[in-house]
């Protein structure tokens, strides 16, 4: 079944609430809008790896980008009566931020860095147990968060296992 779409919402492109949700612009690239707000948070991510204490930042960021998100997402739910429209993928870059954790952690590969990507978009996509039933269950703004911030945390054990065991 085929997400709602926010396109029909009049007072999108004058809330603030709209933009940050869709990753100030990036939700609305097609195909595959979750991709590219992936790709946003990996780049940003990336970026956030450079910085000393980035594991912190990254976890602290994912954090604040959730608290924020969500009150921004019940707005728009409010407002529409739409959930978890396709165009909105701040959820995508936190969940992305939560998979590239072991990679400020353990010693840096660049292959690592190309399966944190990898792994968190097989996740977030296929949407094995746990993150499926989060996603069907849970309602609200933190409902849309909640499944991309356990496939990066799934990302992340995954990534560590293969860093630490394989790579």
């Amino acid at each position: 079944m085929a997400k709602q779409s926010l396109n029909s919402w009049e007072g999108r492109y004058k809330s603030p609430a709209y933009w940050w949700s869709v990753g100030f612009g990036v939700g609305l690239l097609r195909p595959a809008p979750g991709t590219w707000g992936s790709l946003l948070g990996f780049f940003l991510g990336y970026f956030i790896l450079l910085q000393t204490h980035a594991q912190w930042l990254l976890i602290f960021g994912a954090a604040f980008v959730t608290v924020v998100s969500v009150v921004a997402i019940g707005r728009i739910e409010k407002a529409t009566g739409v959930h978890d429209a396709p165009e909105i993928v701040i959820d995508e870059i936190a969940g992305q931020w939560l998979a590239m954790v072991p990679l400020a952690l353990l010693p840096f590969d660049w292959l690592a860095l190309g399966l944190s990507f990898l792994l968190f978009r097989v996740f977030d996509i296929l949407k094995p147990w746990p993150i499926g039933p989060l996603d069907r269950k849970v309602n609200g703004g933190f409902g849309v968060m909640v499944d991309d911030l356990v496939a990066g945390v799934i990302a992340a054990a995954l990534l560590s296992l293969l860093m630490i065991y394989i790579i």
